[in-house]
């Protein structure tokens, strides 16, 4: 399968704000159209200066309703939680209700997780906006090569090649039923994902696509 459509940026500042103005963009349009914004967070460098940006616009009010692509199972106060450092950057000083900020319970382990994160799911719609990462070797959120990466909503992942093994994912199938789905793809590190992608090699990322818009978000270093 062929790469989604790429907007390529000179450095990643420069990506981050145009990524930035455009995510509010998308809020504002959900927002008048069915009077809320579902969005999927990701964890990573990246997003992590994205979240700091909309933390300085004071984005976020209570029609917003935030998930999680995936998480590591760790103590939910642990600071390699994709929660904890999303909270930290941004959510915690958001005006976005807590009861609307879904953390994934990966402390409880995998399984319980997943059979919990799912109950939540339940009779929530297509997602408005979906972020993810690109890994190195071509996966996203917690969705590995060699790995399952569809089925339920919710998957219970082991022996994952990056620490913590023990983690928790959305998988393919419910990342994809989002109106768009954007990855952010910086430095030159993830050039041989990119070029594996492009061949048509079967990787994660390339399993989700958005129902409206597919969007590969780049700065100039990673372009193939």
């Amino acid at each position: 399968m062929p790469l989604p459509a790429t907007r390529v940026f000179d450095t990643p500042e420069i990506l981050v704000r145009t990524l930035a103005d455009t995510l509010l963009r998308q809020a504002a349009a959900a927002i008048t159209t069915h009077g809320r914004f579902h969005l999927v967070l990701a964890g990573g460098t990246t997003p992590r200066a994205l979240y700091a940006e909309l933390a300085s616009r004071h984005a976020g009010n209570d029609k917003w309703h935030i998930w999680y692509g995936d998480e590591r199972c760790l103590p939910a106060d642990h600071p390699e939680r994709n929660s904890v450092m999303i909270e930290a950057a941004w959510l915690a000083e958001s005006a976005i209700p807590p009861e609307q900020r879904r953390a994934i319970p990966a402390e409880l382990g995998a399984e319980a997780a997943a059979t919990e994160y799912a109950v939540w799911l339940d009779g929530t719609p297509s997602f408005d906006l979906v972020l993810l990462g690109l890994g190195e070797d071509g996966h996203t959120a917690s969705l590995f090569p060699g790995h399952v990466w569809t089925g339920a909503q919710v998957l219970a992942v082991h022996d994952a090649p990056k620490q913590p093994p023990d983690r928790v994912s959305l998988s393919a199938e419910r990342l994809a039923d989002s109106q768009a789905v954007w990855f952010l793809v910086t430095g030159e590190a993830k050039r041989e994902a990119l070029q594996r992608w492009e061949t048509g090699e079967k990787l994660p990322a390339a399993a989700v696509r958005g129902r409206l818009t597919t969007l590969l978000w780049m700065d100039r270093s990673a372009v193939v």
